[in-house]
């Protein structure tokens, strides 16, 4: 399925780390730009579904897609709402997250589908197939979403109310 919210746990977990460094925002858009590929082959009857966007050249290719997204709509912002305060992000945060967010993506795609070339052009080789098994890792990422998530609310918590 494309988009699939389980990468989202990981991002959830690595914004939780690091929210000062890291745009969950940027990684989440990453994650989608990706996944605009298979969705399309799906859509279309093709296969594999797996193509370009899912090497780690298109991955590259990607982060820097999202990075300029971001640079474009901040240049439109003041027409547009600042839904989760993204007009606050800094390029550095974009930036981590788009990274993240691209090559995680490749990683966890890596492992649960056969056909995944994150090595081409260099090699039709997939060396994560099947590393775990799909249960093992879509209960990782969503132990990763869960605790990014209390990690998160707890701060709030902590943190008291947010004047506005």
């Amino acid at each position: 399925m494309p988009i699939t919210p389980f990468h989202f746990g990981l991002g959830a977990a690595l914004h939780a780390a690091a929210p000062r460094q890291i745009s969950f925002l940027a990684f989440g858009a990453a994650n989608v730009l990706i996944d605009i590929e298979p969705g399309y082959y799906l859509l279309t009857h093709q296969f594999p579904l797996h193509r370009f966007c899912h090497t780690l050249i298109g991955a590259t290719l990607m982060m820097v897609a999202t990075l300029v997204l971001f640079g474009a709509a901040s240049r439109l912002a003041r027409y547009l709402p600042d839904l989760w305060r993204w007009k606050a992000l800094t390029r550095r945060q974009i930036a981590w997250g788009a990274a993240l967010g691209s090559y995680s993506h490749i990683v966890l795609d890596s492992v649960m589908h056969d056909d995944i070339r994150p090595l081409a052009p260099f090699t039709d080789a997939n060396p994560l197939w099947h590393i775990v098994s799909l249960s093992l890792l879509h209960q990782a990422c969503l132990l990763a979403g869960l605790l990014g998530l209390a990690v998160i609310g707890m701060r709030r918590m902590l943190r008291g109310p947010v004047e506005r």
